[in-house]
């Protein structure tokens, strides 16, 4: 099974299913995550949550037993396939939400990172140890943990390796939110309920600005606002925004 895609009203929910290997993931995994973002992009949700089966990991890393033994070409592969499915994550148009309990190690993490949001649990713990087989993280770690943390942080925590909690993990800025929520399907909703009933169109606009934000320069960057705030003025929810706004009403969204 490996993955599972579930929804609850508009919100889509992919937990990952290896619980007796700590939700590792493995090849079978990473593709049938791939085919359920396929399937999660063309049913149009408010947001997506991911979750991992069990108390002890969200997802402990990739599964080493699949690191033995290949060609180079086969490693070459295994990092960009990796890297293809987490930036099909990162570039979804609605927001996504990486709930975490337990340990999220190396591409588990990636995994996170890729995610729009990320919330955990108390007990919950981080790091990227690949620099401990003599690896790197192959799956986004070296260019996402810099774009959240800093530069010099995600040296200190990739070249160490080492193993941090939740604490921590909050006050460089990698979580979002600590939750108390036990359940954590029950966590991503209550943490969604703080933006509202419903994302507008321009949901995905500022998704992309933002996004672009660390890897364009100023002028570029700005250009690309404009470009959305022009894309956002044509949608029907903008106009509903304005129009409620004037006639003192609660506006309705439709994401159209």
């Amino acid at each position: 099974m490996n993955a599972t895609l579930n929804y609850q009203n508009d919100i889509a929910i992919i937990t990952l299913c290896r619980p007796e290997a700590r939700n590792a993931l493995n090849k079978e995994m990473i593709q049938k995550i791939d085919d359920l973002l396929n399937k999660v992009n063309q049913a149009h949700p408010r947001a997506l949550i991911f979750t991992g089966q069990g108390e002890k990991a969200f997802c402990a890393g990739a599964d080493i037993t699949e690191l033995q033994n290949k060609t180079p070409t086969e490693y070459l592969e295994l990092s960009r396939k990796g890297q293809s499915v987490f930036n099909k994550i990162s570039n979804l148009p609605f927001p996504t939400i990486a709930v975490i309990k337990g340990t999220a190690l190396g591409g588990g993490l990636e995994l996170a990172m890729a995610c729009t949001f990320r919330i955990c649990h108390l007990d919950s713990k981080f790091g990227l140890p690949e620099i401990k087989l003599g690896l790197l993280p192959g799956y986004g770690g070296t260019q996402r943990l810099p774009r959240i943390v800093g530069h010099a942080k995600a040296l200190e925590l990739i070249l160490s390796g080492r193993i941090f909690d939740a604490i921590e993990a909050k006050e460089i800025g990698l979580i979002t939110q600590i939750t108390a929520t036990e359940n954590s399907t029950q966590a991503g909703l209550d943490f969604l309920s703080n933006f509202g009933e419903k994302f507008p169109a321009s949901t995905a606009f500022i998704i992309k600005a933002v996004q672009s934000a660390l890897d364009l320069n100023i002028t570029d960057g700005l250009a690309l606002e404009s470009e959305m705030f022009l894309a956002s003025t044509q949608t029907k929810d903008a106009a509903e925004g304005i129009q409620a706004f004037i006639e003192k009403r609660k506006v309705q969204f439709t994401n159209q």
